[in-house]
């Protein structure tokens, strides 16, 4: 069914940003969802399967089908719970107003967050790739099912590019974000955190504006090295050639980029909002800090500016905690859980 995420594509591109708008663009990532969501309804209505595997906005028609028909309904949800992210991000629209046109998911509209709800209500089994998405769970209401954490995999070895650049710091830290550009990733502390540090260190940000007008954004992103967009193997390479990984997500499901990071040899610095907590021990592969501080950033940031040898030794450690999260393990879990599954009903 590839038309609409053509059209999700391209639209964009073409300068036809109304077609993609949040929710109501016929393009849409919403849009592009609840049609899939509707096919895969209309091919399980035909009782041919036992199990049927959906994710997080794109599970309400499919589940309504398979439960007519006495089928599995397992819930792939990537992301924390709607409820416990909408407290901190409008609590966050609250502290920088001027940041609150990037978090989109306070635009979400009562008919989305409701079919949320309802798909998590239908779910037999749910996958949550962290103990923090597992956390906000408890936000649901009347949510009973039982829920498995499967941490995802890292890059392999065999496409992991060794650093092209020896990290000695010379002068400055070379510090990377890779991720949406909006305020729900925390990237006001991280551009605060540089710019307290008044020149040791310089910051690399990969990742997309969005749709929304941000003034404090724009401001932000002139005096910094901005990639707006580039294939993953460069993503890769960037992370080769940085220091360190900074990542102070508000609210996160995992963060993906977290171990492609620790793969490329990188400390993380990230938040207990995301999966740092499942993917390091803090001090070791990088460092747990609180949201919403800049304070805490920059001093882990000059910590390893100052102390190359730590800065080595974390970088060692953070590639070697990498390899034990493989994409083959991640795989062989989610077919275990959902055989497991099966076989209990």
């Amino acid at each position: 069914m590839p038309f609409r995420e053509l059209g999700r594509l391209l639209a964009p591109r073409a300068g036809l940003r109304s077609l993609v708008r949040h929710e109501r663009g016929p393009f849409s990532v919403d849009a592009v969802y609840r049609s899939l969501d509707r096919a895969v309804a209309r091919r399980v209505a035909e009782g041919k399967f036992d199990t049927v595997y959906a994710y997080e906005d794109g599970a309400e028609f499919t589940f309504r089908a398979a439960g007519e028909h006495g089928m599995l309904r397992v819930y792939d949800l990537p992301i924390g719970y709607w409820r416990a992210a909408r407290e901190i991000l409008q609590e966050e629209a609250q502290r920088l107003p001027e940041w609150a046109a990037t978090l989109a998911g306070n635009r979400d509209s009562v008919q989305k967050t409701d079919r949320k709800d309802a798909e998590l209500a239908q779910a037999d089994l749910v996958l949550a790739a962290s103990s923090f998405t597992l956390k906000t769970l408890s936000h649901a209401p009347q949510f009973s099912a039982p829920v498995v954490v499967l941490p995802y995999g890292a890059p392999t070895p065999a496409t992991a590019f060794t650093p092209t650049q020896p990290r000695e710091t010379k002068g400055h830290l070379r510090v990377l974000f890779v991720g949406g550009l909006s305020q729900r990733k925390g990237l006001s502390y991280l551009f605060d955190a540089l710019r307290s540090l008044r020149g040791a260190a310089t910051l690399t940000v990969i990742g997309n504006r969005g749709q929304a007008s941000c003034d404090a954004l724009d401001r932000e992103l002139r005096d910094i090295r901005w990639i707006p967009s580039c294939p993953h193997s460069q993503v890769l390479e960037e992370m080769a050639r940085h220091d360190v990984f900074v990542f102070p997500s508000l609210f996160e499901g995992f963060g993906l980029v977290l171990l492609e990071a620790m793969a490329m040899g990188l400390p993380i610095i990230t938040t207990a909002h995301t999966a740092g907590p499942d993917l390091i021990t803090d001090g070791v592969e990088g460092w747990i800090v609180p949201i919403r501080s800049s304070d805490a950033i920059a001093e882990k940031l000059l910590l390893l500016r100052n102390e190359p040898a730590r800065l080595r030794a974390m970088s060692e450690a953070a590639a070697a905690r990498a390899r034990t999260f493989t994409w083959e393990h991640y795989g062989d879990s989610v077919a275990a859980c959902v055989s497991s599954a099966v076989n209990c009903r």
